[in-house]
């Protein structure tokens, strides 16, 4: 989550994952190089209220720095169309922030495919 952007701890992202890992609507997939994790992508099954069909969204996808610009990420992609398609899902979504930093994940999503379509609205509760 670090690379993300999204400073996070050992035991924090244990925490969360225990959590995800029981959810049968999420599912985590992970790249590995000589045993080692080198990138992952998570997603959720989502069903929509104004139209038929359902979608995954993606809601986190990284791959180590040092390991980018190898067809690792696409492949995690291919690999959430693969089960979005298994649970009769028609279409994947995600989110990417709109900073400079996220210019270069931008150009890899729309040369996927995607298309940049919405704007995002966040309000933190308290």
């Amino acid at each position: 989550m670090g690379e993300l952007g999204y400073p996070t701890t050992k035991e924090e992202m244990e925490q969360r994952f225990s959590k995800i890992h029981l959810n049968p609507l999420y599912n985590t997939q992970v790249a590995e190089n000589d045993g080692v994790i080198v990138g992952m992508i998570g997603m959720t099954l989502g069903f929509h209220y104004e139209k038929n069909g359902n979608y995954v969204r993606i809601v986190a996808l990284v791959v180590g720095s040092e390991y980018r610009r190898q067809g690792i990420g696409a492949a995690l992609i291919l690999a959430a169309e693969e089960w979005a398609k298994e649970r009769g899902a028609n279409r994947l979504v995600l989110n990417s922030g709109n900073r400079n930093e996220r210019n270069e994940a931008h150009n890899f999503y729309t040369n996927r495919g995607f298309e940049g379509k919405a704007t995002g609205f966040y309000k933190q509760l308290s």
